[in-house]
C-alpha cells in the first residue's frame, strides 16, 4: 500500500488582496474574448524562451483565468492550483521553478501530477500603475529546464508590455465610463432643465391668469394687447378692444354675500371665455370689470360682437339681474395701447350713464 500524497499547500493571499481584486476588475478584462495584442505576447514569450506553453494569467478571487494562452486548451484553473498565485506574492520578482517535482510548493500540485505534467515554470508579475499584481506573463514546460538571463530579460520586457496593455484597457474603460456618466448626467440635466422650464412656464402662466375665473388677469391682458398692437401695426389690420363692467354687482354682494358674487363672476367669466373663443381674448381686469381684445375686427364688427356679449351676460345663471355695460374702441396706428383702453373705459361709463346693459363706441 502506497503512502497517501500530501495535498499541495494553498498559496497565501497578498496583504492588499481587496485592493488588488478591485484593480483587476476595473480593467474589465476577465471573461473577455481573445485579443491579438495579448496573443502576440504569449507567442513571443514561447518563441524566445523555447517553452512550449505560455499564458497571460489573471488571478481572480478563486480562479486563474487566461486572457491569452498557447500550447494548452484550458481557459482557467482553480486559484489554489495556479503557479501564478504564488508569483503575485512578490510583485517585483520573477518566479522561476526549474523542476516542480523538487519544489515543496508544487510537487503535489494537480497541474504537476495531472494532465499538463508541468515541470518548468517562469512567471513575471503583471503590474498596474499603482503596483498591484493582477496576474503574470508566464511560460511553462512538461520538462525541467533552466531559464537563461537573456530569456529572463525578454520575459520581463514582454510582461511590461502586457502591463501597459492592461493599463491602457483600464484607462479606456475608465474613460468610457466617464463618457457614459457624462451622457447620463447630461440627459438628467436636460430632463430637469425641461421640468424647470415647464414649471417656470406654469408659474409664468399663473401670474397671467385670474385664479377665480380662469381668464387672463390684468397683466396677461396687457401682454396680449401689446402683442396685438405690434401685429396690427405691422400688418395694417384693424384692432378693437372693449371694457365690460357688470351693472348692479354691488347689490349681489350686499344682498347674498361675497361667495354668491364670486359665483356670478365665475359664470360671467365662463360665458365670456366661450363666446370669445376663436375671436379674441377675454380677461378679468379687476373686481367686476373685464377687458376684451378683438383683433381683426373693426369698430362696427366689434360693437356687434359686444352686443351679443351683453345678451349672454343678461342670462347668466345665478346672476340675479346682473347685466353688462361695454365700451368699445378701435386702436389707432401710433396710439399707445393704454390710450385705447382709456377711450374704451370712457365709452363704458357713457353706457352706464345711458341706461346700462348696452354698448357704447368711443369717439
Amino acid at each position: 500500500m502506497q503512502p497517501a500524497t500530501a495535498p499541495a499547500p494553498r498559496p497565501p493571499r497578498p496583504g492588499n488582496e481587496a485592493e488588488r481584486l478591485a484593480a483587476l476588475r476595473a480593467t474589465r478584462l476577465l471573461d473577455t474574448p481573445r485579443e491579438q495584442a495579448f496573443d502576440d505576447l504569449v507567442a513571443l514569450a514561447s518563441a524566445i524562451t523555447g517553452a512550449p506553453m505560455a499564458a497571460v494569467s489573471l488571478i481572480d478571487a478563486e480562479r486563474q483565468w487566461f486572457k491569452a494562452r498557447t500550447g494548452f486548451d484550458a481557459c482557467e484553473t482553480p486559484r489554489d492550483a495556479a503557479f501564478c498565485a504564488h508569483t503575485i506574492l512578490e510583485p517585483q520578482r520573477m518566479l522561476v521553478v526549474e523542476d516542480a517535482t523538487r519544489d515543496p510548493r508544487f510537487a503535489a500540485n494537480p497541474l504537476v501530477t495531472g494532465g499538463l505534467h508541468i515541470r518548468f515554470y517562469a512567471g513575471v508579475p503583471l503590474l498596474d500603475a499603482e503596483g498591484h499584481a493582477l496576474g503574470s506573463l508566464c511560460v511553462f514546460d512538461s520538462r525541467p529546464r533552466v531559464l537563461g538571463e537573456e530569456g529572463a530579460e525578454a520575459l520581463r520586457a514582454l510582461a511590461r508590455q502586457a502591463g501597459f496593455l492592461i493599463e491602457l484597457r483600464r484607462t479606456t474603460e475608465a474613460l468610457n465610463l466617464y463618457v457614459r456618466e457624462c451622457a447620463w448626467y447630461e440627459q438628467q440635466l436636460l430632463h430637469y432643465s425641461q421640468l424647470l422650464e415647464a414649471q417656470n412656464a406654469d408659474l409664468a402662466e399663473q401670474t397671467r391668469t385670474d385664479p377665480l375665473t380662469g381668464l387672463r388677469n390684468r397683466r396677461g391682458y396687457g401682454e396680449a394687447l401689446r402683442a396685438a398692437v405690434e401685429r396690427a401695426g405691422r400688418e395694417g389690420t384693424p384692432l378693437s378692444l372693449a371694457v365690460l363692467d357688470l351693472d348692479h354687482f354691488k347689490s349681489i354682494n350686499d344682498t347674498y354675500g361675497h361667495a354668491a358674487g364670486d359665483r356670478v363672476l365665475v359664470q360671467v367669466g365662463h360665458a365670456l371665455g366661450e363666446r370669445m373663443q376663436g375671436v379674441g381674448v377675454a380677461a378679468r381686469y379687476g373686481g367686476e370689470e373685464f377687458a376684451l381684445l378683438l383683433p381683426g375686427l373693426d369698430l362696427g364688427q366689434a360693437r356687434a360682437h359686444c352686443e351679443s356679449l351683453v345678451r349672454a351676460v343678461a342670462v347668466v345663471e345665478g346672476g340675479g339681474g346682473v347685466t353688462a355695460s361695454i365700451g368699445v374702441a378701435q386702436w389707432r396706428p401710433g396710439e399707445e395701447p393704454g390710450q385705447a383702453v382709456a377711450r374704451a373705459d370712457a365709452a363704458m361709463y357713457r353706457a352706464k350713464v345711458g341706461g346700462r346693459a348696452r354698448v357704447e363706441v368711443a369717439d
